[in-house]
């Protein structure tokens, strides 16, 4: 059995991954409340299924049973594995302190593996992009300090540090010459790759700096992931959802036909309850966009920039950045476009591709596109949800870099 903290966990795309391959969270440290009470879900969950009574926790997702009393069917020292607090320099002696708690809690005396990535808006091209100071001044440039915090206080073995690909530039390479300067000295190896999560076997076109460090004297070296070759296409993950238009929804699958892709990643299974399959309701001038959008792709294969909008049809002044804030998730394509938290503000840059919906894409729809399991369920409201999947790793390409790991520390063993 591995144990491993994950920390800036969000909703938990990274966890699920290690959690899948049977490794053991001793903590999830987490500032958002909603994302927090996802982790929770998720353990219960797991547990439940573990325990032969999943139907407990599909009483829940009918809306049959509170989220106390699911909770109530899981043992508190799991439950309050997640803690809700905010990583900072004045925060830490805090957070230390609920994670020796469970630890001595448990009787588990060693941390084999941290996970984690902190938040990635200051090293993100499109953050830097609408800020003056390309976020040079941003406090979060600073967060994998924290993280070090913790490889020196629990000293695991290995651990994985995932970010968005502009780490790599941002601050002119400095923020990351000096992260790797900060890892070495607190007595790691490091390498890293950017790795596209396509070749997990998600769909969707999602690039992330993957940073493997272990300890100074292991025979380790970075691990060469499987390439899963792709022979599907984004139709797969949106065909056995039930049609809605603009602000209705239908948590009912019409039938029990679905995708090969769905089955075999276990995206879905004949046990599922569907869950947040609900769409935005939205005004009629961008159902009309939606529908320009929708025809320039159907027809022509071509992304609708925003100048080719008739005049009445635009509202924003800015005519010269951003000209794709209109684009469809084409289902004729092996991967749908990077999957953002943007999605939380507005589904303008991912509109569903069925034109007699004219709608965005629900928050089921991009779980999936996320490669999330229909079981996977999501608290708080619909913005929350968003926000939590558009910050999450997929879990698929957790899966198979938890796999990799786990062969290494069984190795190592």
């Amino acid at each position: 059995m591995f144990y491993y903290i994950d920390l800036f966990a969000g909703a938990g795309g990274l966890s699920e991954g290690f959690t899948a391959n049977g490794y053991n969270a001793v903590a999830h440290v987490e500032m958002n409340q909603d994302a927090c009470f996802t982790l929770k879900t998720r353990i219960c969950y797991y547990y439940l299924k573990k325990n032969n009574k999943i139907d407990i926790y599909q009483k829940y997702l009918n809306n049959e049973i509170s989220r106390d009393k699911l909770y109530s069917y899981v043992p508190e020292e799991l439950i309050n594995s997640v803690i809700n607090e905010t990583m900072s320099k004045e925060n830490m002696e805090n957070v230390f302190k609920k994670m020796d708690s469970l630890l001595l809690e448990r009787k588990i005396k060693k941390v084999d593996l941290i996970v984690g990535g902190p938040p990635c808006q200051a090293y993100s091209l499109v953050g830097r992009a609408v800020k003056e100071d390309n976020m040079i001044g941003d406090p979060r440039n600073y967060l994998y300090k924290l993280y070090i915090k913790v490889l020196q206080q629990y000293k695991p073995r290995i651990f994985v540090f995932e970010n968005v690909p502009g780490l790599l530039t941002a601050n002119g390479g400095k923020y990351f010459s000096d992260m790797q300067g900060e890892f070495k000295k607190a007595g790691y190896k490091i390498d890293y790759r950017v790795l596209n999560a396509i070749d997990f076997g998600v769909l969707q076109n999602r690039r992330r700096v993957i940073l493997i460090g272990w300890k100074k004297g292991l025979k380790v070296q970075y691990p060469e992931f499987d390439i899963i070759k792709n022979k599907y296409n984004v139709k797969s993950i949106l065909s056995d959802l039930p049609p809605v238009l603009a602000g209705q929804g239908n948590n009912t699958y019409p039938d029990g036909t679905y995708s090969e892709y769905l089955r075999k990643t276990g995206i879905r299974k004949e046990t599922d309850v569907l869950t947040w399959h609900i769409a935005r309701p939205h005004i009629e001038r961008d159902k009309k966009i939606y529908k320009k959008a929708i025809e320039a792709w159907e027809n022509n294969h071509y992304r609708l920039k925003y100048t080719d909008l008739p005049e009445e049809l635009c509202t924003h002044k800015n005519r010269t950045a951003f000209l794709d804030r209109f684009k469809v998730v084409a289902d004729d394509l092996p991967y749908c476009h990077t999957m953002m938290a943007h999605i939380a503000k507005d589904g303008h840059y991912f509109i569903h591709p069925d034109i007699k919906q004219l709608r965005s894409i629900t928050v089921r729809e991009a779980a999936r596109i996320q490669s999330f399991p229909d079981d996977f369920y999501f608290e708080g409201s619909r913005t929350a949800a968003f926000t939590q999947i558009g910050n999450a790793v997929p879990p698929l390409m957790a899966y198979g870099i938890a796999r990799k790991i786990k062969t290494i520390l069984e190795g190592l063993s």
